[in-house]
C-alpha cells in the first residue's frame, strides 16, 4: 500500500472518491478475493470476472459497507461469494440446457474430454455443490471462517448478525457441508473457534 495511514484511513480516503486510495485498497485485497473467486469457480476467467465485479461493487457501495476491525476485506470475501454461487448456477443452468439438446454420434469432442475431471476438480465441484446448497449467508459464513480464517465474532460482524447468532448458523452450516461432502467436519470447526481473531 502506498499510503501510510493504514488501511482504514485510505478507505476513509476512498470514501471521499479518492480514487488513488481506492487502488491501495484494491492493490491490498486483490490476490486474496481473487484466491477464494477461483476456489468457488474452478476457473481463472471466471475469477477474474468475480474479482473484478467484487471491487466493482465495493466502490459503488462504499458508502453502505460493513468494516470489520478497520478492513474491507471480509465484505469482499462476502460479496464474492456471492457473486461466485450466481455465476456457478448460472452455468449449471446454462450446460443443463445444452445437455437436452439433440447430439449426432460423433466421436468424443474436445468439450466432452474437457468435462474429464481429475480427483482433485471432482471434490473441488463436491465442495462448490455444497456450499450451493447453503443459504448465501452460511455459505459467507463458512467461506470467513473455513478458508479466510476469520474468527465467528469477525464473520458476525462483517454479515450483520450477533455473535451467538454467527456461531449457532455456523454450527448447523458445517453440519449440513460435512452430511454433503460424507466427511467431518469437526476438526475445522474446533480449529476455526478456537482460533484467535486476525
Amino acid at each position: 500500500m502506498r499510503s501510510s495511514r493504514g488501511e482504514s484511513g485510505t478507505w476513509d480516503a476512498s470514501l471521499t472518491g479518492d480514487v488513488d486510495a481506492f487502488v491501495d485498497i484494491f492493490d491490498l485485497h486483490h490476490n486474496r478475493v481473487y484466491r477464494h473467486a477461483l476456489r468457488l469457480t474452478a476457473n481463472v476467467h471466471d475469477a477474474e470476472d468475480v474479482t473484478a465485479a467484487a471491487f466493482l461493487e465495493l466502490w459503488r457501495r462504499r458508502r453502505s459497507v460493513r468494516v470489520v476491525d478497520g478492513s474491507v476485506l471480509p465484505w469482499l470475501i462476502v460479496t464474492a461469494t456471492n457473486l461466485s454461487r450466481n455465476l456457478v448456477r448460472g452455468l449449471h443452468r446454462y450446460r443443463a440446457l445444452i445437455a437436452t439438446l439433440p447430439r449426432a454420434e460423433v466421436a468424443d469432442s474436445a468439450a466432452d474430454i474437457a468435462v474429464e475431471r481429475i480427483e482433485e476438480e471432482r471434490i473441488g465441484e463436491e465442495v462448490r455443490q455444497a456450499l450451493g446448497a447453503l443459504s448465501s449467508a452460511d455459505a459467507a459464513l463458512l467461506a470467513l471462517t473455513m478458508f479466510e480464517h476469520y474468527s465467528p465474532a469477525q464473520a458476525a460482524a462483517a454479515l450483520g448478525i450477533s455473535d451467538g447468532a454467527a456461531r449457532t448458523r455456523l454450527h448447523r452450516a458445517r453440519s449440513r457441508m460435512a452430511t454433503a461432502l460424507g466427511r467431518s467436519l469437526v476438526g475445522d470447526c474446533e480449529t476455526t473457534t478456537k482460533e484467535e481473531p486476525r
